[in-house]
């Protein structure tokens, strides 16, 4: 196994806050608490801080921290939801997480705002920060859950990219992790349970 302990990111989009299938999603992923470690998009949060900002006027730095701390706001949510699930800004407190048979939810502020390696612009969001920490933590596998139709066997990033499902530098990030990298539909939470749990093959695999 890798350092993470072949350990699978998942990003949960901000899209799922108000899903039907929300409360059924955090229970797959809890299940396999001690391999999963949540990343929580923006969603209506960072919404807010695109519409405010050029009715404002701050620049991308403020919108960028500002994005990172409405992905924080969607994962306290999460946390809430779960007694599994655990808050954690750092690679040693997800690592401590998964050893504790828990689920980190990623609060990404303080290391992303550390890192040289991340453009503070809308072209990176919690897709592309999902792929940057699958490298940091040395994970086995990045899964993206989507709300859409996606084809049957291999999708394709910078088509992904071009359609507006993942943000634009998520193809850089993916590359630079050397991460296998899976789509999942909003309803296939039980084949994720499975997968996560048994290492099987299934989603849409992205190349």
């Amino acid at each position: 196994m890798r350092d993470g302990d072949g350990a699978v990111v998942v990003k949960l989009g901000g899209s799922f806050a108000l899903s039907a299938h929300l409360r059924d999603w955090l229970a797959a992923i809890a299940a396999c608490a001690g391999h999963a470690v949540i990343v929580p998009g923006g969603g209506w949060f960072a919404d807010a801080v695109r519409a405010a900002q050029p009715r404002m006027g701050f620049d991308d730095a403020a919108a960028h921290h500002m994005a990172l701390l409405a992905m924080e706001q969607y994962g306290r949510a999460l946390v809430s939801l779960n007694e599994l699930l655990s808050l954690a800004d750092s690679v040693d407190a997800i690592r401590r997480d998964l050893a504790a048979k828990r689920v980190p939810v990623w609060m990404p502020t303080r290391m992303v705002l550390d890192a040289t390696d991340i453009a503070p612009t809308w072209d990176t969001t919690a897709d592309s920060l999902a792929a940057w920490l699958a490298g940091q933590i040395g994970a086995g596998r990045l899964i993206i859950l989507k709300h859409g139709e996606f084809p049957s066997g291999k999708a394709r990033v910078d088509e992904l990219a071009a359609r507006g499902i993942v943000d634009k530098a998520f193809a850089r990030h993916v590359h630079t992790s050397g991460i296998e990298t899976y789509i999942f539909g909003p309803s296939d939470y039980d084949a994720v349970a499975a997968w996560i749990g048994e290492d099987a093959v299934a989603g849409v695999p992205v190349v």
